[in-house]
């Protein structure tokens, strides 16, 4: 039986990452001389916005660019993405309602996170929110910590996410991950089949389905 559940923000919340790939080239592209292509930025994911910044910018502009990235991200976010998927916040409030414990484990950065929780009016939406490192994806590491202190066994867990890395750091841990595919290419699509087959859903609706209908908790393919 599900005991917690742990959800992605960017992608799997809401379509926030057309907006964050766009703040991160118009905070960094004074400081590089140029704007990064997509799939720079792209190759920056998993570290934190500071962390971000530190692959592309030197180290005497990092803050100023940082700082520059908060203001630009709470713009966009108000014009580019007002509002959470349809169904997200429903999905969680169920999930509460049965007793399970809902927890947010992201990869952006503290502030970053705060501006897009504020901006869907879900700051009191989730028990426990962690956020991303400078450094290094730690989200293997919280699904770790997740278990010992709410003393769970790793199939009580489930992580839903959009990304392939979502996929191997739960693997790390040993633990199931759903993925998100109501926002990505047909591409990516693919991707998270080949690599999580039978655990890839399509939209909000059929994931709800499928926690919230006890004959299916049990039916995870690991």
């Amino acid at each position: 039986m599900i005991k917690l559940v742990a959800f992605d923000l960017d992608g799997t919340i809401g379509n926030t990452l057309p907006m964050c790939i766009q703040a991160f080239k118009k905070a960094t592209r004074p400081y590089i001389g140029h704007e990064l292509s997509d799939e720079e930025v792209v190759l920056t994911f998993g570290l934190n916005e500071e962390g971000m910044i530190g692959c592309v910018v030197d180290e005497p502009y990092r803050q100023q660019a940082l700082h520059n990235f908060y203001v630009i991200y709470k713009n966009l976010h108000q014009e580019m993405c007002p509002t959470p998927f349809e169904g997200i916040r429903e999905l969680i409030a169920l999930l509460k309602q049965k007793g399970i414990i809902v927890v947010l484990i992201t990869g952006k950065g503290m502030n970053s996170c705060d501006i897009t929780l504020k901006q869907f009016n879900m700051k009191t939406s989730f028990t426990k929110v962690i956020t991303g490192n400078a450094e290094r994806n730690i989200k293997a590491e919280a699904l770790k910590g997740l278990l010992h202190d709410y003393h769970l066994a790793a199939n009580e867990i489930v992580y839903i996410g959009d990304a392939l890395s979502d996929i191997t750091e739960c693997r790390k841990a040993n633990v199931m991950c759903l993925s998100a595919a109501w926002s990505i290419s047909q591409n990516e699509v693919t991707t998270l089949e080949n690599c999580n087959p039978k655990n890839v859903f399509y939209s909000i609706s059929s994931l709800s389905d499928y926690l919230l209908v006890s004959d299916n908790r049990n039916n995870f393919a690991y």
